[in-house]
């Protein structure tokens, strides 16, 4: 089923404007406006709020704008910590966004993404890479941006989860608040299961290997956020650190790569790729954490067939469906370039087959 919604309609002219709170527009810079809370936003904490429907607006200029009193629920000031109730009144006064300015044409460059199932609750998508799931760090319009654009009528879309941006696969997102609370909760409590395609530079001998190594963020002297296992890139050992758990199966091996599906028992940033690299198995074109001699030569046709991206592909994911509780499992098929590059290694050295 495929759910287009309605167009939302613009507020009329005045000094004061009241609409119900949908998903974040753009608000008027010389007018107040009168934001009423609907079910899309009900229990959401008020700065969050603010952050989504002010966008380019620092975040400093919005706590300021509650700490002063700019910002009023039904006529009351408020702190950032506040959870909007259903009917609530926000006040928000004029404030300066930068403008965000669309390309020409525009349109004609936004993704199409492939849906994979989608009712009034949730919409999966299978992400090409190369696309970051959301904009910033130079990006202007990732695919929760392109989405509400081509969805304007959709009053609620925001990300279940994340994916890396050259990272392909399956991506949830809610459509409804309740849906995304849901779904969070299954994802803190475990009663999600994800799992990953993975193309490795190297011999792979374990049919299957636990691996659990804890990680670390840090900032290069460039000034890149990288991660790393505990203790292994001589950063300060007071940083605490954060477990993570993947288990590896393998799929194919070759002379130089090996195939294997990665199940993430816990969600950690790079987790699997971190993992990977520390193990000596880098991922076939990761341009973070791999061989980056192996990297160009594949990007050059080292292969009959190049590889210009990362081997990485999520997959599966289960989970139960956020309002009737069914088990809901997805699936996202290998992306094509992905599959010629696995068929132009030609005959693998194992009978472990994955090509369905």
């Amino acid at each position: 089923m495929k759910i287009t919604g309605k167009n939302i309609g613009k507020n009329p002219m005045g000094s004061r404007t009241t609409s119900k709170a949908t998903m974040p527009s753009t608000i008027m810079p010389d007018r107040v406006v009168i934001k009423q809370i609907d079910e899309t936003a009900e229990g959401q904490r008020i700065d969050n709020f603010l952050c989504k429907l002010l966008k380019g607006v620092p975040k400093s200029h919005i706590y300021q704008l509650l700490r002063s009193g700019q910002v009023r629920v039904n006529s009351k000031r408020i702190v950032a910590s506040y959870h909007l109730q259903l009917a609530d009144k926000v006040r928000i006064p004029p404030v300066s966004c930068k403008n965000n300015i669309l390309p020409v044409n525009f349109e004609k460059q936004m993704t199409q993404f492939p849906v994979l199932f989608e009712d009034e609750n949730l919409l999966v998508v299978n992400k090409p890479a190369g696309i970051a799931v959301h904009g910033g760090s130079g990006i202007s319009h990732g695919v929760i941006e392109q989405l509400r654009m081509q969805h304007p009528g959709w009053k609620f879309l925001e990300l279940v989860h994340r994916l890396d941006r050259e990272t392909s696969g399956i991506l949830l997102l809610a459509k409804k608040r309740q849906a995304l609370i849901n779904l969070h909760q299954q994802i803190r409590e475990g009663r999600v299961h994800k799992s990953y395609q993975v193309l490795v530079s190297g011999r792979w001998h374990n049919l299957i290997q636990n691996v659990k190594f804890p990680l670390n963020r840090y900032v290069t002297a460039a000034g890149e956020r990288r991660v790393a296992v505990a203790g292994s890139n001589g950063k300060d050992e007071k940083i605490k650190s954060q477990q993570a758990h993947t288990i590896f199966c393998l799929q194919q091996n070759w002379d130089n790569f090996s195939l294997l599906s990665a199940e993430l028992k816990t969600g950690r940033t790079h987790q699997i790729r971190v993992h990977l690299a520390h193990l000596g198995f880098p991922i076939a074109g990761d341009d973070k954490y791999g061989d980056f001699e192996l990297n160009k030569q594949l990007r050059k046709n080292g292969q009959d067939v190049p590889l210009k991206r990362m081997f990485l592909h999520a997959e599966k994911f289960s989970c139960s469906h956020p309002l009737t509780n069914n088990r809901l499992l997805l699936e996202a098929p290998l992306a094509a370039e992905l599959r010629l590059f696995l068929l132009s290694l030609g005959e693998p050295l194992n009978l472990v087959s994955v090509m369905k």
